[in-house]
């Protein structure tokens, strides 16, 4: 993104303030600290605070404040890391994987985790278990259809 596209996202700006990181182009402040190994992609925005490590920040995600991004994590999407955030590790910054279903809605809980309704357990769990769960608790065929689908859904893009 060129620099008159930061000023339209953001506002006025001035241009001695920034610069493009070396490895992905994304705009970095001067208050903001950005290691040469961390990724900044070109549309994102790094205000302030501190990336470090193999850490990526790309999409339209912004980081800012005394936030600090290291190790392998990844911040996407339309993230926004500000505050006293620490993100670190395999740690997911954007919005897990979430779907209103038919009866009960799910989410990736936690890493490799499925929760359905109350229910929170393990991918491979609900692969081996889920149909039963669903006849034990009600659900009809076409509904032990959807939900199986969501799950492998889940098991193949989730987290």
């Amino acid at each position: 993104m060129k620099f008159e596209e930061l000023q339209e996202k953001i506002g006025a700006q001035n241009a001695a303030d920034w610069h493009q990181h070396s490895n992905g182009n994304g705009w970095v402040h001067k208050d903001a600290k950005v290691d040469k190994s961390a990724f900044v992609g070109e549309n994102a925005i790094v205000f302030s605070g501190t990336v470090y490590g193999n850490a990526q920040v790309f999409g339209n995600a912004q980081v800012s404040g005394n936030a600090q991004v290291f190790g392998n994590a990844q911040v996407f999407g339309n993230a926004q890391v500000f505050g006293n955030a620490l993100v670190s590790g395999d740690a997911w910054v954007k919005s897990p994987l979430f779907i209103i279903g038919s009866k009960h809605s799910l989410t990736n809980a936690k890493h490799g985790h499925i929760q359905i309704g109350c229910k929170c357990e393990t991918f491979d769990w609900w692969l081996e278990n889920g149909k039963s769960f669903a006849e034990e608790k009600g659900y009809t065929p076409g509904e032990i259809a959807e939900y199986t689908e969501l799950v492998n859904l889940f098991v193949k893009i989730g987290k």
